[in-house]
């Protein structure tokens, strides 16, 4: 496909699925229940870290956290405590191989940001490398950060590291929810310290082989690498907003079986 038409397919496709009608079945929908800044960001994090396999199965157990934490994860973070570390580990939260005891260490780390590092956005930011032209420094600096505040044992598996070659899907998912912002509102924009011209793709298994029958990109891995190639196909397109396109990637995989 010549450059001027995939350009405008892949426009195309943005727009068409970058709609308010997107977020009832992606997980970006726990977050959105809310409203206060700090009850998104913490929504977010949990449900984009676990957001893989049944789309309907994350969200439901994503339903499932937020009614633990009382619809107002901010307080339960903020008061939580060896009792209420008690009542978690009862209840016994499993989502695929994220389960109880990983839940209680993400609480207490989230705890720690908020109180000691003043939250996520200031973390990311403390780690970011201009030079990079992409927040992997900043990715791998907030998980050894997140990782620090006690032996994270089995939990670490659950934090991205690009340094080690991973694609980092979720967290680059999630960092989408937080910085980019346009008038469809789908995506938050809460954060105005990072650019958007610095977001990576959240490769996964549709929007990589969609990038592929496309010509965006050769790699055969779903991982950093390839992260890092498609980034560069998809900023000829729009340097400043290059994942906007991963609306049209997902959706064709998901959505249309391309």
């Amino acid at each position: 496909m010549e450059e001027s038409l995939l350009f405008e397919f892949l426009e195309e496709k943005y727009q068409y699925y970058n709609q308010r009608s997107f977020i009832e079945s992606d997980p970006i929908s726990i977050p959105h229940l809310f409203t206060q800044r700090e009850d998104i960001e913490i929504a977010g994090f949990i449900i984009a870290t676990i957001s893989w396999g049944n789309r309907k199965s994350i969200i439901q157990n994503g339903h499932r956290l937020m009614h633990f934490m009382g619809q107002s994860p901010f307080d339960y973070v903020m008061s939580y405590n060896k009792k209420a570390a008690a009542t978690l580990i009862k209840k016994g939260f499993v989502h695929r191989t994220f389960n109880s005891s990983d839940l209680d260490y993400f609480i207490v780390a989230i705890q720690y940001l908020y109180k000691n590092l003043k939250g996520f956005e200031a973390v990311f930011k403390s780690h970011m490398n201009a030079v990079d032209g992409n927040l992997k420094q900043a990715i791998a600096g907030f998980g050894t950060t997140f990782c620090s505040i006690k032996p994270p044992g089995r939990t670490a598996k659950h934090i991205a590291r690009p340094q080690d070659n991973s694609a980092a899907k979720r967290i680059n998912m999630y960092l989408r929810w937080m910085v980019r912002k346009d008038q469809a509102g789908v995506d938050f924009g809460l954060w105005k310290q990072i650019s958007p011209a610095l977001l990576s793709i959240p490769l996964d298994v549709h929007s990589g082989n969609v990038a592929r029958k496309l010509g965006l990109l050769q790699r055969k891995q779903n991982d950093w690498k390839a992260v890092e190639e498609l980034d560069a196909a998809l900023r000829r397109f729009d340097p400043t907003d290059p994942i906007k396109y991963d609306y049209a990637l997902f959706g064709l995989g998901a959505f249309e079986r391309f």
